[in-house]
């Protein structure tokens, strides 16, 4: 697919397929992710694959409480408008995918949520360019527990930039309507 075709037909899945991501895709989705431009070229990006849906479960569950927690400490919070699916014990922030993948890096890198979110964005892309759908869940960043952390293998240093739910998606939504690009001013 030509990259113009491929970041048309990319698109945020909500909706999985049961069918399970061979990890050697995965790791091949991953690889592609790391020739995302970075700060110095320091790669300071780390990931984190889960294809275990029970710790999907879980994750799900330890990121709906402490957006709820902040929530309650935070009444201006930006995800206010999500409360009452994440009090729905049956709503799994990252959709029943079969894989989550996690991008953290050391919160001591001044560069790290640039850095990981390019590495994102060239996952989604290499993602979709195999027939995966993907979705990038900040809902999904908020783990906190350290033995959940510890089952990731996040380092202590470690701030989770990005949750990508990925899986073969079962439907593929139309294409969202963008605006025009913003062009503040062009100086020639």
């Amino acid at each position: 697919m030509e990259f113009k075709d491929l970041i048309r037909a990319r698109r945020s899945i909500r909706e999985f397929d049961h069918k399970a991501v061979p990890m050697d895709v995965l790791r091949l989705i991953v690889a592609d992710s790391t020739m995302a431009p970075n700060a110095r070229n320091a790669q300071p990006w780390a990931f984190s694959i889960v294809a275990n849906r029970d710790l999907i479960r879980r994750l799900s569950d330890e990121s709906k409480k402490n957006i709820l927690w902040d929530m309650d400490e935070n009444p201006s919070s930006p995800y206010k408008t999500y409360r009452a699916i994440l009090e729905d014990a049956g709503f799994n922030v990252f959709y029943n995918a079969p894989c989550v993948v996690f991008i953290s890096g050391s919160k001591a890198v001044r560069s790290i949520f640039v850095d990981c979110a390019l590495a994102g964005a060239y996952f989604m892309l290499s993602a979709a360019d195999r027939g995966l759908g993907t979705c990038w869940v900040d809902l999904g960043s908020a783990i906190r527990d350290k033995g959940l952390r510890g089952e990731l293998g996040l380092p202590d240093d470690h701030v989770i930039v990005a949750a990508i739910a990925v899986g073969y998606p079962a439907s593929v939504p139309a294409p969202p309507p963008r605006s025009d690009p913003r062009i503040l001013r062009v100086v020639e």
